[in-house]
């Protein structure tokens, strides 16, 4: 059974599809063995996020955009760029991946204290220091992937800063969800109505006095514009266009 377990440690997860190609070169996750001796201490690295971006995922040593729509059922994707790998579900139960300063990904025992990447370029003897595959990765609150409504490309947004999102590609601006929309188009009709209200009162009531006081026409064309301003202000929320929240940054 221990020898078992020491073959199936051993495979790859993420295998070349050309023979040309060495596998060192090109990031794949091996099992790294375990050696004696240090080196240095491992980079901080977290496993990988806890879902996907709808059909596509970050790489996570160049940032490009993958798409995993026909590969969703593997442990791992390859960058078509970097040719690095990035895992896109959990490691294996008893498993953890690290990630060498050369970028390759390895896999190990979560009780794994050293482990040898097995780049023949590289061949760096890492320590692990305890729990560093459970070490969360620091994302800002409300952070998420959205779907510009206008342009269809996606781009960052915090939804937590309460205001209209521009998108970086279009430059176009639109409501992420419509609760943004519907809520700051119903204050502005609301305060519309209020200025209504109040400038129809100061007519009626001293409409009799304008003759004489020149200066209460000022008062009335004041809250005719506030009326009008904000009633616009209300149509243009409400008219806005909403863009989709995608998933988690």
């Amino acid at each position: 059974m221990a020898h078992q377990d020491d073959v199936a440690e051993r495979t790859p997860l993420l295998r070349n599809t050309q023979n040309d190609l060495s596998p060192q070169g090109y990031g794949d996750i091996q099992v790294a063995r375990q050696r004696q001796g240090v080196e240095e201490p491992p980079p901080l690295y977290s496993p990988p996020y806890n879902g996907t971006l709808g059909n596509v995922v970050p790489c996570r040593v160049c940032g490009e955009v993958i798409d995993i729509t026909s590969r969703k059922d593997q442990h791992v994707v390859r960058c078509s760029t970097c040719n690095e790998a990035t895992p896109i579900r959990n490691a294996p139960p008893g498993k953890k991946y690290v990630r060498c300063p050369c970028n390759c990904l390895l896999i190990c025992n979560v009780t794994s204290q050293r482990i040898g990447c097995p780049r023949p370029n590289c061949k760096r003897i890492i320590n692990l220091a305890p729990n560093t595959a459970s070490i969360p990765q620091c994302q800002l609150p409300g952070l998420c992937r959205v779907c510009c409504v206008h342009c269809q490309e996606n781009f960052l947004f915090n939804t937590l800063s309460n205001a209209l999102a521009r998108c970086p590609h279009c430059r176009k601006v639109s409501s992420v969800g419509p609760e943004y929309a519907r809520g700051r188009g119903i204050l502005s009709l609301i305060l519309a109505a209020v200025f209504l209200a109040i400038t129809l009162g100061i007519l009626l009531g001293t409409y009799q006095y304008a003759a004489s006081k020149k200066g209460i026409y000022v008062a009335y064309v004041g809250g005719f514009i506030a009326f009008l301003l904000f009633l616009a202000r209300g149509l243009y929320y409400f008219t806005m266009r909403v863009s989709q929240v995608e998933g988690p940054a």
